[in-house]
């Protein structure tokens, strides 16, 4: 459980040019921007790069095979994205093949796709079925290793039947230096005012942090979860070790009658506790953290929760796998210090007495 919230500091960590903007309709991304905005924001001075997404909602294969997919600009990607590292001969094939597609390295390991391979996506939104061509990946070290991209126009000559398709989801910008950042953001705020289409510009961060915000509730109650959960582990643990004493009552009585001491016995009735909280925190973390590595290098977290980009790439850092196990120890020393502290306390006459 404490894998989400370090995955959603991962994101923040991870998002982060500082002179990279979104332009977004004002009353949330569900709704269409006019393309023609597109063309009016290039013109707004400091702005370097303009592209723009339009969400596919492609389908691969089978529902449940849903990943970010959408129809772009390819001749920007270099300008508005030069931080992606996306190989220059990727991009010049992307530029020259119209059904051409640059794949999120995630994506490809998932689905074990390779370059120059083609590959069909069913449209959900779109009532259109494209087949595309791989001609590149998107690496993992961008922080966008899910994403799909492909050419708009492509995406238009297939709606050329269908009423065509003038819109877009969402431009974005790159500034041509930090400090203009704010006043790019003004200007095309301003630039679209009182339209029918009002606009909101923000810094990639804050888009990303505005985005994840509807989950913080959510991860509250994980969290909160998380500590009920491991109260009730701590109770279970406790009659545990009750039960570990009461059947060594022969043991603590022998002790007791060649001379050990309280604190001697106490104190090795408590390493056994936590000895026994120690090796299942091993397991337990140890194993979720070596499972989450086999998945993650084999493409498959991803299946968690498709529709939240990077997001939905569950990774457990050894940060977590150390709280985990730090947690287990915890609840070994409180499971059996009440039981550890009886035993020490029982009195030997009443032990035999018991016992025979």
């Amino acid at each position: 459980m404490l894998t989400l919230p370090a995955a959603i500091s991962a994101i923040f960590a991870r998002a982060g040019s500082n002179v990279r903007l979104a332009v977004h309709h004002k009353a949330g991304l569900t709704y269409w921007l006019p393309f023609a905005f597109v063309q009016k924001i290039r013109g707004v001075p400091g702005v370097a790069g303009v592209n723009h997404y339009s969400w596919f909602g492609g389908i691969y294969d089978e529902p449940k095979n849903l990943f970010p997919n959408f129809a772009m600009d390819p001749e920007t990607v270099d300008r508005v994205w030069p931080d992606y590292g996306i190989d220059p001969g990727a991009l010049a094939r992307f530029r020259q093949i119209r059904n051409g597609a640059l794949v999120g390295e995630q994506t490809m390991r998932k689905f074990s796709w390779r370059v120059g391979q083609e590959v069909t996506l069913r449209g959900t939104i779109f009532p259109v079925d494209l087949t595309f061509q791989i001609v590149g990946v998107i690496p993992a070290a961008s922080g966008n290793p899910l994403v799909f991209w492909f050419n708009r126009k492509y995406l238009e000559e297939a709606m050329d039947s269908r009423g065509g398709f003038l819109r877009v989801g969402m431009i974005w910008i790159r500034a041509d230096r930090p400090e203009h950042v704010p006043g790019i953001a003004r200007a095309i705020d301003e630039l679209f005012r009182n339209s029918d289409s009002e606009v909101a510009t923000e810094t990639e961060k804050s888009f990303v942090a505005s985005f994840y915000s509807s989950l913080q509730g959510f991860m509250r109650v994980i969290l909160a979860v998380g500590f009920l959960v491991v109260a009730a582990v701590v109770l279970i643990a406790a009659n545990t070790s009750a039960m570990g004493v009461r059947e060594r009552l022969p043991e603590i009585a022998v002790l007791k009658s060649l001379g050990f001491g309280r604190r001697a016995i106490l104190l090795t009735l408590m390493a056994e506790s936590t000895l026994q909280a120690t090796v299942g925190g091993l397991l337990g973390a140890g194993g979720a953290y070596a499972i989450f590595q086999a998945l993650g290098a084999a493409g498959k977290t991803s299946n968690a929760l498709p529709f939240l980009g990077p997001f939905g790439g569950f990774h457990m850092s050894p940060l977590v796998a150390a709280e985990g196990l730090a947690v287990a120890v915890t609840v070994g020393l409180v499971a059996g210090v009440v039981p550890a502290w009886t035993g020490a306390r029982l009195n030997v006459v009443e032990a035999f007495r018991r016992l025979f």
